[in-house]
Order: structure tokens, then C-alpha cells, then sequence
């Protein structure tokens, strides 16, 4: 009986003992990005194939949008918020992101490139 109850113990803390080389997942990198009339800043990001990225957006002055369909990327930044992007590209390539949100005269022009290598 007694056996019995050390060996039980003994697995529940074997169970319960952190591992401490346990390999932990890389914090994604940020790339802070300005978009204002009628460009963004930088206007040409480079990831790796595979690299987690967070694409942090903030408008310096009207309501743009922020959209490209291969990467999945559609949404909108308003003044005074920062929007933030999580994007894990699969394939490398040269993705073309434009402002959807007509923000004046120059809103046609307005657009960022995002290399995958």
C-alpha cells in the first residue's frame, strides 16, 4: 500500500514540475507603419516566407483603409487609434496594399509594398 502511494506521488510530480528547456514560440516582429494623405510610411516592408509580423497602423490625419487580398489584410484606420495586423506570409512574392477608403485628390496613389522572400 505504501508502494503504492509513493509511486502515485512520485508521477504527480513528475507531472506537475515545469519543464525549464522547453522551447518557447518567438514573439512575432512589429513594423510600425504611418499612413497619412496620400502615402504610407514605410512604403516597402520586407518579411520573411513563413515570419510572423505585426503590421501596427496609425492615420496621422483621415480614415484610411488598409487592404490587400492575397495577404488577407482588409481593414480600416482611424485617426488617433492604432490598428494592428498579424500576418504570416506563406509564399514569397510582392504584395501591392492600397488605401479603400477615399481619403481626397492623391487617394488613387496611395499604396505600400510588402516583399516576401
Amino acid at each position: 500500500m505504501l508502494r503504492r502511494a509513493l509511486v502515485a506521488g512520485l508521477s504527480l510530480a513528475v507531472l506537475v514540475l515545469p519543464v525549464a528547456d522547453a522551447p518557447r514560440a518567438a514573439e512575432p516582429r512589429v513594423v510600425e507603419i504611418v499612413a497619412r494623405r496620400f502615402q504610407f510610411t514605410p512604403n516597402v516592408v520586407t518579411i520573411g516566407k513563413d515570419e510572423a509580423v505585426v503590421l501596427r497602423v496609425r492615420s496621422e490625419d483621415v480614415t484610411h483603409g488598409f487592404f490587400q487580398r492575397e495577404l488577407g489584410i482588409n481593414t480600416t484606420i482611424e485617426p488617433g487609434k492604432v490598428t494592428e495586423v498579424a500576418l504570416t506570409p506563406h509564399g514569397p512574392g510582392r504584395y501591392s496594399i492600397i488605401c479603400h477608403h477615399f481619403c481626397g485628390a492623391g487617394h488613387g496613389n496611395m499604396k505600400m509594398t510588402v516583399v516576401v522572400e
